[in-house]
């Protein structure tokens, strides 16, 4: 039946050359000299490298070494920025720390879209504000979350420092503070080491209001208006 298969297919069934006739190989070096009993390396010691030469081994660093590495690095850069930073910073020469320090309440957390008329109208309630500052990023010009609220009076600042805290406004629960950066002597903010964000913790329940912030030191032995 294969006569009827066509080429393509016969090709498949022919058989292969024949395997081509190869002299026999010649003995290996080992196997000439059979005379020569088998030893071990001592005989081959003078063609290694003298360990006296050799340069010393190099120890890789591990993932942990590394990383603890660069933890420290980066501690360290950021300790030197913030000396450098603590070096300039002045709050009594800052342009945007205007009016009465013993005055001014200090509002974070605030919701970004909220807007000075309406901090304004949830702040007034308190007494005449005198001036509203709101903080805005240099660089992009969106507002950073805090602002500050210049009271006519010294007496109403207290009052919105005692009662407002924790107010919601715009969905957001704000926190207020004292300007601590004018009064209190030695005080840095979060962004250098300081603040005090350890003043909010959870919910209503485990918040802790005013703790750590009541400091009679700030107002410099000065009387305090009724």
């Amino acid at each position: 039946m294969t006569q009827f298969l066509p080429p393509n297919l016969l090709a498949l069934f022919a058989p292969r050359d024949p395997i081509p006739f190869l002299p026999q190989l010649e003995k290996l070096p080992h196997e000439k000299h059979h005379n020569q009993p088998y030893c071990g390396i001592a005989p081959f010691i003078r063609h290694f490298e003298d360990p006296r030469d050799a340069p010393p081994p190099t120890r890789a660093e591990t993932r942990e070494e590394r990383l603890e590495r660069k933890r420290r690095e980066k501690i360290e850069r950021r300790q030197s920025v913030l000396e450098t930073e603590l070096n300039l910073w002045d709050p009594h020469n800052d342009p945007n720390a205007q009016g009465d320090a013993f005055k001014t309440l200090f509002v974070a957390r605030v919701n970004y879209d909220t807007t000075e008329s309406k901090l304004r109208r949830e702040f007034e309630v308190y007494g005449p504000i005198k001036r509203i500052y709101i903080v805005y990023n240099k660089k992009t010009g969106k507002p950073r979350g805090y602002a500050f609220i210049e009271y006519e009076h010294e007496r109403d600042m207290h009052s919105a420092y005692k009662h407002a805290d924790g107010k919601k406004i715009d969905g957001r629960r704000v926190l207020v503070d004292v300007e601590r950066g004018r009064t209190v002597k030695g005080w840095h903010p979060r962004r250098l080491g300081g603040g005090l964000g350890g003043t909010r913790r959870g919910g209503a329940d485990v918040n802790i209001k005013h703790s750590g912030r009541d400091d009679a030191s700030r107002y410099d032995d000065r009387p305090v208006v009724a």
